[in-house]
């Protein structure tokens, strides 16, 4: 299996693009951890959005936020993989891809996130550090966590 990593701005992506992105969002985030949530947040528009693709199915899921779009520091999130693809690690893969990604386009900036709590030592395998205390975000634990600049 080849893996095809995409970046693109929402207006570069096609309708069955976002269609199936918006697909696998709901998929996850709605029907598989049952959280009933506007994902919908009026932020696609502004964000870089990287597709992971075997073949033509989108895989794995992730968009960066730019500074000052949700918060001062630029972002991530939306972290997704399909399910029957997560023995492979893409969400690893998919964060590294991002990450240097976030590098490019915005040298040296911090990143602030808002980490599900489960996730907590996966965000911490990329260098993220925990800030604040646990709260809930649409009654799932979450906490806020940085990756500092690195100059």
């Amino acid at each position: 299996m080849k893996i095809d990593y995409q970046i693109k701005k929402f207006e570069e992506l096609s309708n069955l693009e976002l269609y199936k992105i918006l697909q696998l969002r709901s998929e996850i985030f709605v029907v598989e951890q049952n959280c009933a949530y506007q994902d919908i947040d009026n932020l696609d528009e502004k964000s870089i959005h990287i597709l992971a693709k075997n073949n033509e199915e989108i895989i794995a899921y992730g968009r960066i936020l730019p500074p000052k779009l949700a918060y001062n520091e630029c972002s991530l999130g939306r972290i997704v993989v399909k399910n029957n693809y997560r023995k492979l690690k893409l969400g690893y893969k998919l964060m590294d891809y991002i990450l240097v990604e976030i590098q490019t386009l915005y040298p040296n900036e911090t990143i602030k996130i808002m980490a599900q709590s489960y996730l907590l030592r996966f965000y911490e395998s990329f260098g993220f550090s925990i800030i604040g205390n646990e709260f809930l975000e649409d009654n799932i634990p979450h906490h806020y966590m940085l990756l500092e600049k690195t100059s």
